[in-house]
């Protein structure tokens, strides 16, 4: 039996220790850490102490900590990662710092949940992973939607076999930061958003997080073709009305084979459902099928649903998630299945497992999201 890994900077961590957890990017009733984080760490006080906030500034970290009533203020990023008491460095800040941030956590020998997309590009998260892996450092990232209730369900369905033999899947969404009639509430939390440069569009954040679910139910991607699309080139700003342009995609559509041999259609759409109905996934297979259903395509942040049909049934019925798979958890969607991956983590660090999304696990969906990129812009079908 293979020993269980340790992890330098455990500080001798005895089974029920807490693991200080110092927050790098926290905008009180807004950003994604006051959301999810925020309550998903108080959930799991046996397991964690948020040490502290590092924002751009030390008036804006003192700002957070007031209104989230955190005890500690720090001057700088820097000044959180040398800190003695944080084990663990939360990056949870824009797409485009992520790089410069994990790496000196990583220098600095502190364990790292970095929010996806890990880095701004394969490169980056190829670079992150390998140090991460030759210091010792166990660095998670936040690709959540595996970890909801339905999605997790959904993976022991199929593994059941409540469809039989997997035929294909089909999934067309509704995602990205674009509003109704192409337009972003606001340029400062909304604007990044648009450029395609900043590694941060609805390619790589919602098709990302759907990716790793759909990965961890049905197994990895082989080959792809893809056709991206910008098709509205500009979007209104509602609190100031200025014009932005925009280069990220706002269609996106792939056709893929996975591991199995199962064939995957997927559309994404940019912007939001008239209706509020903006997920349809469906496993088709030899004796039933599955549909997954939420509001949006951003598969790891809303309420998600199943629907299921076998044999000669003729119409899908709702199928219930044990409560086993809710029960403990926070009852809010998005700090719920955050505070699921830091369970994980906790158990991680203290016996060597692995039930976390790991930089390396990261890396793979980065590179599929690449493979995607050079399938749409060469118009070849791209094997990984």
């Amino acid at each position: 039996m293979a020993e269980p890994t340790r992890y330098p900077g455990e500080r001798n961590i005895m089974p029920g220790q807490r693991f200080g957890v110092g927050i790098v990017g926290l905008q009180p009733g807004r950003s994604w850490a006051a959301r999810s984080h925020v309550p998903a760490l108080r959930a799991l006080s046996d397991s964690f102490e948020i040490i502290g906030v590092a924002n751009s500034s030390r008036a804006s970290a003192e700002a957070a900590v007031a209104e989230t009533g955190l005890s500690h203020a720090f001057d700088t990023v820097a000044e959180l990662i040398a800190a003695p008491e944080v084990d663990i460095v939360t990056v949870a800040v824009k797409v485009p710092p992520h790089f410069e941030i994990v790496k000196a956590a990583i220098a600095a020998g502190k364990h790292v949940y970095c929010e996806w997309p890990l880095g701004n590009g394969l490169a980056e998260a190829e670079e992150m992973a390998a140090l991460a892996e030759a210091k010792g450092i166990l660095g998670v990232v936040g690709t959540q939607a595996p970890f909801a209730p339905e999605i997790a369900y959904l993976k022991q369905l199929i593994a059941d076999g409540f469809v039989g033999e997997v035929l294909s899947t089909t999934i067309v969404a509704w995602g990205g930061a674009l509003q109704g009639g192409g337009s972003i509430p606001d340029r400062k939390t909304y604007g990044y958003l648009l450029d395609r440069s900043n590694g941060a569009t609805m390619l790589t954040i919602p098709v990302g997080h759907t990716l790793a679910a759909l990965t961890s139910v049905l197994g990895s991607v082989t080959e792809v073709s893809a056709a991206l699309a910008t098709r509205r080139p500009t979007a209104l700003v509602v609190d100031t009305g200025e014009i932005m342009p925009v280069s990220a995609p706002d269609q996106v559509l792939i056709s893929a084979m996975l591991s199995g041999g199962v064939p995957v259609s997927l559309h994404y759409r940019g912007g939001e459902p008239r209706d509020g109905d903006g997920l349809f996934w469906e496993i088709n297979g030899t004796k039933g099928d599955i549909r997954v259903s939420g509001p949006s395509g951003h598969t790891q942040m809303v309420q998600l649903s199943l629907k299921g049909i076998r044999g000669e049934e003729t119409a899908f019925r709702p199928i219930e998630v044990p409560t086993s798979y809710r029960a403990g958890w926070p009852d809010d969607v998005e700090p719920s299945n955050v505070a699921r991956v830091y369970a994980g983590m906790a158990h991680d660090l203290r016996h060597g497992t692995r039930t976390t999304p790991r930089f390396d696990d990261a890396v793979a969906v980065h590179r599929v999201i690449a493979a995607i990129e050079r399938a749409a812009e060469s118009g070849r079908r791209v094997t990984l």
